[in-house]
């Protein structure tokens, strides 16, 4: 059975990615600023009329900032006239939890869980590090235990920057690779880059001794090449973690026989 056929846009906080999925294959994916909302809608456009020669596309929408989303989806359903469907909604996220009974997930946090787990069976620990760094863990059975929130890079900048009185105004990169930050803007590159990359060993580590094995590290995000392409700690650096987590989901509505909404039959 061959997968789906959609257009998979991942609305964040600062930033959306659109992806192109030929049979649940992703063909084509692209992350731009949410203040380029035009930018945006035009890039769904296209991906959906890539499409329109296949059997019965859909587009499947996952958002944390519902403001944008929501704006974004009545741009191009005016266009194209046609509805879109949202996870969390018509369709689950394929992944156990474990969590206290009041707690609410940023769905990407557990479309992150499900496609890292959809991909390598295992126990792992997803680091998605964008406008906040997120580390979770997945257990062995493929349940989401939650795990941690902390500030990402460039909040932690700005912070830096509107909360002190000589602190200037940087945008977040590589710190130099010497030990020391020897000029100030060095100095924060080197204590939020460190510090991040500090917290996420860490919180591995105490989730393994946790769990009695050490899990598989996937990292994700706009900062996750920046933050951990040479970090032994992490086993795999995969940029469009999120839209695989939708692909998994409609794959998953698909095999129990279609969602409450969308018709994703190939």
């Amino acid at each position: 059975m061959n997968g789906p056929n959609l257009v998979a846009v991942n609305v964040g906080n600062s930033r959306t990615q659109v992806g192109r999925f030929v049979q649940g294959e992703l063909a084509q994916s692209n992350r731009l600023s949410n203040r380029r909302l035009p930018a945006i809608v035009q890039r769904v456009l296209s991906s959906w009329r890539a499409l329109s020669e296949l059997s019965q596309p859909a587009i499947i929408l996952a958002s944390v900032n519902d403001h944008v989303a929501n704006r974004l989806a009545a741009m191009w359903e005016d266009q194209l006239s046609v509805e879109t469907y949202r996870v969390g909604e018509e369709m689950p996220v394929p992944i156990g939890q474990q969590l206290d009974p009041e707690t609410i997930t940023g769905i990407d946090r557990l479309l992150n869980a499900a496609a890292a787990f959809d991909q390598i069976h295992r126990a792992c620990v997803v680091i998605d590090a964008g406008t906040a760094v997120t580390v979770d863990f997945v257990d062995g059975e493929g349940t989401f235990h939650g795990g941690a929130i902390a500030p990402g890079a460039s909040i932690q900048l700005r912070a830096l920057h509107e909360h002190t009185g000589g602190l200037p105004e940087i945008p977040f990169r590589a710190p130099d690779k010497g030990a020391f930050g020897r000029s100030t803007s060095q100095a924060m590159l080197h204590g939020v880059f460190h510090g991040i990359r500090g917290m996420a060993q860490r919180l591995v580590e105490r989730y393994a001794e946790h769990y009695g094995a050490f899990p598989q590290v996937v990292a994700t995000g706009g900062d996750a090449s920046i933050l951990f392409a040479n970090e032994s700690l992490v086993d795999n650096i995969v940029p469009d973690l999120t839209l695989l987590g939708i692909a998994t989901a409609a794959k998953h509505s698909l095999a129990r026989g279609g969602v409450d909404g969308p018709d994703v039959r190939t």
